[in-house]
């Protein structure tokens, strides 16, 4: 079993910054693959980023947001800059096994952290 506790969230203007944490524990060896999803009200849960040997984006926040991993702490980090309204929403930290490099279906799941973006 792989525990994931996510922190960070929070309520911020839009063109402000957060940054995300999550922090994994146990058998980790399990999930070399980490990231973020999120799910805004009323839609579906979407990929947002992983990191495994490589990152990887959803295209909507390519370029604003960057992932990145502290092996040591194995503890994963998501910096969100330009936070957009459209950004609201849960983001739930997640692990697993790649797909082609890209976590593509959790085995594992954290608690998730409310974002909100408003003016």
């Amino acid at each position: 079993q792989v525990k994931l506790v996510g922190s960070g969230g929070g309520k911020v203007q839009p063109g402000d910054s957060l940054r995300l944490s999550c922090a994994a524990s146990g058998r980790t060896f399990t999930a070399p693959a980490m990231g973020w999803f999120r799910q805004a009200p009323g839609k579906e849960r979407e990929f947002v980023a992983s990191i495994a040997w490589g990152a990887h984006y959803a295209d909507s926040v390519k370029g604003r947001f960057t992932i990145s991993k502290d092996n040591e702490k194995n503890t994963i980090y998501l910096q969100m800059d330009s936070l957009k309204p459209e950004d609201t929403a849960v983001y739930y930290c997640a692990a697993g096994t790649p797909v082609q490099g890209i976590l593509m279906r959790p085995s594992y799941w954290g608690q998730g952290t409310q974002v909100t973006v408003s003016s």
